[in-house]
């Protein structure tokens, strides 16, 4: 069974006059949908951040992720910035890239992406090693980009 914690949120005056409403995800869904504030054409190759009017409190040891919607990447769009902070009390921004070579349209109101709140480690202490020899060593090692045969 997962952990229940309370996220408090937050519909600035802006959000509430367009109609915006906010619902916590259904039973068994990751994460919660982020509606548009307001219309907004995103040009083909651009991205612009993209305003909610939703101010969140993400519990201490947690971390909200702005993440893609299916929907809205089979029309090009990817989010490509996202991290929410625990700390964090302002306006989320959906920060939106068009990946294709037409226009995508967002009418208010419209769910343009999704936040998943996950627990993260809290570093309590952070230590510098005076070589790279000195974090040890695993079986991947340095290998990245595609080193594991994938």
């Amino acid at each position: 069974m997962a952990e229940v914690v309370t996220l408090s949120f937050f519909l600035n005056e802006e959000a509430r006059t367009a109609g915006l409403k906010f619902a916590p995800p259904r039973r068994l869904d990751a994460g919660f949908d982020l509606p548009a504030l307001e219309n907004c054409t995103l040009a083909p190759r651009t991205r612009t951040a993209i305003r909610t009017g939703l101010h969140l409190a993400i519990p201490e040891g947690y971390v909200g992720l702005v993440r893609d919607r299916s929907s809205v990447a089979l029309r090009g769009g990817a989010v490509t910035a996202g991290v929410i902070d625990a700390a964090y009390r302002g306006e989320v921004k959906v920060v939106m890239h068009n990946l294709s070579d037409t226009p995508i349209e967002f009418k208010t109101g419209d769910r343009i992406a999704q936040c998943v709140v996950i627990p993260h480690l809290v570093c309590s202490e952070v230590c510098e090693a005076a070589s790279a020899e000195e974090l040890g060593t695993t079986t991947r090692g340095s290998g990245g980009f595609g080193s594991t045969g994938v």
